[in-house]
């Protein structure tokens, strides 16, 4: 074996044909070849999960049942290995409470800069609160000129009414001779006679001193004394004087606590701890969404999305059932005499305050809410209760959506049921800061952490960098800094440096989260080690490219192994090897077409990356453009850092919309665009975006958003499933002579349901043996041998082949088995004309790739005989595609087009930007440096632009 690689010898996971390679190691490596050639087999099924299995196998037996266990990949022998370190697309977490702050670990920074750096403020007043011990405060006081004439005051009373006259005498026969009332100082024998009727402030004069050497003692003594009968609360005034140069200096005031409290407003302040900056500590959570930022509401536009209806024909979709609205028949009734409609009103005629009466309810004068904001706060917050006056309609009527609200309460099922009427904004007690009110009032340099991390990363990098503290805090601060600058400087470095640091997990592409990890990575400073990535240069303009490549590059001179799964052509050309799988996909792939550097690679005859890279091959560019049968308009579009922008999209054309990364794209097209034409048709949507008016929206009667995600999550799922080809294959077993006799129905054939299946397996084929410590091994099931069915079924023959064999054809030869069936044939023709042709029909879902899953998506679509008013949603579909592929993906796309839809996609990649009809490229930046439109038109037009 060579010194320095990973040696793999007959590796056969998946569709890989028993083959045998070298990875050298501390290089830039880049995997290529077709979507499902076996990249990621090779990349992350053979390579990290060895590498990660191995390390676990070293701990002991105890700890390994605490960590996630590996599969043992199918491959001879595997040499060479290190530690590995995958960062996958598909790690980006769904939960709530995770955000780029917490992830890339710099909030837990944060939370200590703020707990140790931060001043106290007052929510309600804003005031500063700073709490300083006896000795801190003796301290400054002799920090003070000497010379200084000064006086120790008590605060006593602060805007209160009275006359104070009993304080006053029981501070005389204490032995004082002064005060300060309302700011003047007086003998408590001359006090004037207040107002009782008017709010006064009151302090005890406890001394008076001119600073100079051997005063501590002093001082001392009457700042105890102080402090006592200001109940932990002195002033220290410095009238106004002259100093010996002449200058007059104005009156001062210096303000001294030992409590964390504010005085004006008598509230006290919990103690900085970084746990209070936390939202998932309850000592920092909003006690109101839990510090999650958002709550939950009923949208009326979700409860009603047919305005043409009445109440009575189902126009309130919970009322939909004859029975519920019954209960509720007699009291709209009567509510509509007040409000002037009846149950046969269409809800579009219902007046604006009949709407708000219908749905939010009546106030306790009988009045309907007028703010339908105010309303959702109302109900966010526990909801009103109307006092009973004469028990008529309008005293009692709680409106619709308070109604909704009580029937959460009903149980799981119906609670299930009645969120499909929900929606999500922000939580209106924190604002979507996520924490209390307290945790919002500590400032360091006169912002709070939710500002901060409200900042894009460039701009919280300045900030900090700007930063300069002196005394204890400077040391306090430097480590702290240090850490902050570097984490923030790495996410700039992965080109996210238009993100913010409150932004939510869920919301990122997949790209941009595995590039937060790879941030996270940049930080570590791990050596030795082998990451694995898949496709880092997702969502990226190619303007971005390099500094991502730099990102790799600088892992890699650490002394790292750097294995990317990448169809990038400047990635192509970085790395120092390339390795190609294929010829194709599925069973067409799996082989080893070339491995060595990339001057090698473009002399390689047999490599269909190296004809693309030599520019043998190209994908071809449209002749003509396409002219539009109408458009989508957006007005006034401020979602995230659009810039109140106005948009229209042409439709019955092929429309991208392009720009650098963090430009506004996805804020555009899937927050603001997909999300309103989704509500428009009933859809629950999270976080629509923000807009003044859409137009155009009746044109639209389907809104499809095509995405990567897997056809299912379980094997289970296959193309033939999903396709609808399964019930058609199952309707024909059904109509064999063996199945009419034996009286079986297509559900016989079903693997997912009783009947037909093996019970011993579940119709799975394989059995999981649960293993505890050691990874869980799934065994083929020795009842029936791994075919899913029970022999009675597989009895049942047609054209010679049982069911099990029918799930085990290609597209291709299924394609010729059923020659006979029309129906059948024109959806495995689509699945052929998308490049799917080596599919089995039984493929497992859990083994396909994103671009496959995609294609097989599109395939669904593609089978419809028109699609007239479809709009397509598509978010960088080329993700995942080799550039041959590309070309299908465009011709594919573009007979969507054909068939009467409109496809309108966000992407980089200029080829297909190029097959395009219309362009929308958005910028010039990102982050505040993007979001205005900065050219629209053909390719052609933005090209001169």
């Amino acid at each position: 074996m060579k010194k320095n690689v990973i040696h793999i010898e007959g590796a056969k996971q998946h569709n890989l044909k028993n083959i045998t390679l070298d990875i050298p190691r501390d290089e830039l490596v880049v995997v290529c070849g077709p979507s499902g050639s076996g990249k990621s087999t090779l990349a992350f099924d053979i390579v990290y999960a060895e590498g990660q299995r191995r390390y676990v196998e070293s701990l002991s037996a105890y700890a390994r049942q605490f960590l996630p266990q590996m599969d043992k990949p199918d491959v001879e022998k595997i040499e060479g290995l290190s530690p590995a370190i995958s960062l996958e697309q598909q790690t980006a977490t769904r939960n709530p409470r995770s955000t780029v702050g917490t992830v890339t670990e710099i909030y837990d920074f944060l939370r200590v800069f703020f707990a140790r750096l931060g001043k106290m403020h007052c929510p309600k007043c804003g005031d500063a609160i700073e709490s300083r011990a006896l000795d801190e405060i003796i301290a400054d006081i002799l920090n003070l000129k000497d010379g200084t004439r000064c006086i120790l005051l008590a605060p006593l009373v602060e805007y209160q009414k009275g006359t104070q006259q009993d304080k006053l005498k029981k501070l005389k026969a204490e032995g004082f001779a002064r005060v300060r009332i309302n700011g003047k100082i007086v003998e408590i024998d001359e006090f004037p006679e207040l107002d009782k009727n008017k709010k006064h402030n009151l302090d005890l004069v406890v001394d008076r001193l001119v600073l100079r050497e051997n005063i501590r003692g002093r001082i001392s003594d009457s700042v105890e004394l102080a402090l006592r009968y200001g109940d932990g609360r002195i002033s220290l005034l410095i009238p106004e004087h002259k100093t010996e140069t002449g200058e007059n200096i104005s009156e001062q005031e210096l303000k001294f606590s030992t409590l964390s409290s504010c005085t004006r407003c008598k509230i006290s302040m919990p103690a900085l701890t970084p746990q209070l900056f936390s939202f998932n500590s309850p000592q920092g959570a909003c006690p109101q969404c839990l510090g999650l930022g958002t709550v939950e509401y009923f949208e009326p536009a979700l409860i009603a999305p047919n305005k043409g209806l009445s109440l009575n024909t189902g126009g309130v979709l919970p009322w939909k059932n004859p029975k519920i609205f019954e209960k509720y028949e007699k009291t709209l009734l009567e509510l509509g005499k007040d409000f002037a409609f009846t149950l046969s009103t269409p809800l579009k005629d219902f007046s604006e305050d009949a709407f708000n009466a219908l749905f939010f309810g009546l106030d306790n004068e009988g009045k309907p809410y007028q703010s339908a904001q105010y309303n959702l706060q109302r109900n966010w917050l526990g909801g009103t209760k109307a006092p009973k006056k004469d028990n008529k309609i309008k005293d009692t009527w709680k409106g619709i959506i308070a109604i909704l609200e009580q029937g959460m309460q009903y149980g799981e099922a119906w609670r299930d049921e009645l969120s499909r009427y929900r929606q999500t904004r922000a939580c209106p007690a924190c604002k979507g800061a996520r924490l209390k009110p307290e945790a919002l009032a500590v400032k360091v340099n006169g912002i709070n952490i939710y500002e901060f991390c409200s900042l894009s990363v460039t701009k919280a990098f300045n900030w900090i960098e700007a930063l300069d503290f002196s005394g204890r805090h400077s040391i306090i601060a430097e480590p702290l800094q240090k850490e902050l600058s570097h984490r923030l400087s790495f996410m700039s470095s992965v080109g996210l440096e238009y993100l913010t640091l409150s932004r939510s997990m869920a919301t990122l592409s997949g790209g941009e989260a595995q590039r937060i990890r790879l941030a996270s990575q940049l930080g570590s400073g791990l050596v030795g080690v082998t990451y694995v990535l898949d496709e880092p240069s997702i969502g990226l303009h190619p303007k971005d490219n390099l500094r991502l490549l730099n990102t790799l590059r600088s892992l890699q001179q650490r002394g790292n192994t750097v294995l990317v799964v990448e169809h990038d052509e400047a990635t192509i050309r970085e790395a120092d090897t390339v390795i190609e799988l294929g010829p194709g996909s599925g069973i067409l792939g799996g082989e080893l077409i070339f491995n060595g550097s990339v001057p090698e690679l473009l002399k390689a005859k047999n490599s269909l990356t190296a004809g693309y890279l030599r520019g043998d091959l190209r994908i071809p560019r449209p002749t003509k453009r396409r002219k539009a049968s109408g458009e989508l308009v957006l007005k006034g579009v401020s979602t995230h850092n659009l810039k109140n922008i106005d948009c229209s999209f042409p439709l019955g054309v092929f429309t991208s919309v392009t720009g650098v990364s963090g430009s506004g794209k996805s804020s555009l097209v899937i927050d603001t665009l997909y999300k309103h034409l989704a509500l428009s048709q009933g859809l629950k949507v999270e976080n629509p975006g923000t807009l003044n008016a859409i137009e155009g929206v009746e044109q639209i009667e389907r809104i499809i958003a095509i995405d990567q995600t897997p056809i299912g999550r379980t094997p289970r799922s296959n193309p033939a499933t999903y396709t609808k080809i399964f019930d058609e294959i199952r309707n024909i077993f059904a109509m064999t002579p063996d199945a009419k006799k034996r009286g079986y129905k297509p559900g016989r054939f079903s693997f997912n349901v009783p009947g037909g299946r093996c019970e011993a397996c579940s119709g799975d084929g394989q059995i999981k043996v649960e293993m505890h410590f050691l990874p869980d091994i799934h065994v083929t099931c020795d009842l029936c041998k791994g075919k899913r069915y029970n022999y009675e079924t597989l009895e049942v023959k047609y054209k010679g082949l049982n069911i099990s064999e029918v799930l085990d054809l290609t597209v291709s030869q299924a394609k010729t088995f059923f020659e006979s069936y029309p129906v059948l044939q024109r959806r495995l023709n689509v699945l052929e004309e998308v490049g799917l042709e080596y599919l089995k029909l039984g493929q497992p879902a859990t083994t396909l790739s994103g671009g496959e899953a995609q294609r097989i998506k599109i395939s669904k679509e593609l089978g419809k005989k028109s699609l007239p008013n479809t709009l397509y949603i598509l978010d960088e579909p080329t993700t995942g595609l080799h550039m041959h592929e590309v070309g299908k993906l465009i011709t594919v796309l573009n007979q969507l087009v054909d068939k009467g839809a409109s496809v309108l996609v966000i992407e980089h990649n200029t080829d297909l930007i190029m097959s395009t009809d219309y362009v929308i490229e958005l910028g010039p930046g990102g982050g505040d440096n993007g979001g205005t439109i900065i050219a629209k038109g053909t390719p052609e037009k933005v090209l001169k632009e």
